[in-house]
């Protein structure tokens, strides 16, 4: 039997449930399933053979920001893989529960020592190839105090022409920085979209 019953899941909402079963169910050995289009929906799936639970796989979101301070901006050398060594900006996946603002801070502080406000949505960038979502934010430290955490072998405060451009982690970083750069100082801007390719 490959899927077995949970009494203390938290089902969460599926819309219409009229084809789930009936009791809650986490998936264990996958020989059971099998590739296919499930009724009423246009995308091949991992379905149970024994119980037809639907194992749905949707993007992660990712959530950051551009910590900013008196002209300087926060970032983090990462001490774990992937990209161990390279610089990112705080991020990372949202919990369940929390909102993206909640989530950028928590990333922010596990990561950074850093408490922020946030100040605007930067950005949203698609990137299918890794089936993941990021929400970057800009955000103010405040107070200016800043300690790396656990998943950061360093933390600093980087002069825009200090920052190690050659030594970033992800893409997504470079974009997430230089889109700050275009907006840096202002209120309002319109929300930044992932680059085309290439």
């Amino acid at each position: 039997m490959l899927c077995r019953p949970i009494a203390d899941w938290n089902e969460p909402d599926f819309g219409d449930s009229a084809n789930m079963p009936s009791e809650k169910y986490e998936l264990g050995l996958p020989n059971n399933f099998t590739k296919a289009v499930p009724d009423g929906d246009t995308f091949l799936r991992d379905v149970c053979e024994t119980c037809g639970f639907v194992a749905y796989q949707n993007p992660k979101v990712v959530v950051g920001a551009v910590i900013h301070c008196e002209g300087r901006i926060v970032l983090c050398r990462r001490a774990i893989e992937p990209r161990a060594g390279f610089w990112t900006v705080p991020a990372g996946y949202l919990e369940v529960g929390e909102t993206v603002a909640e989530g950028t801070m928590r990333e922010a502080r596990e990561e950074a020592g850093a408490e922020t406000i946030i100040e605007n949505v930067l950005a949203v960038y698609t990137i299918p190839e890794v089936a993941q979502i990021h929400i970057m934010h800009v955000a103010r430290l405040d107070p200016p105090q800043i300690q790396a955490g656990p998943e950061s072998s360093e933390v600093k405060l980087f002069e825009w022409d200090q920052i190690p451009w050659s030594d970033l982690a992800f893409p997504s970083v470079r974009w997430t920085l230089m889109h700050f750069k275009m907006v840096e100082g202002r209120s309002t801007f319109p929300v930044f979209t992932s680059p085309p390719p290439g």
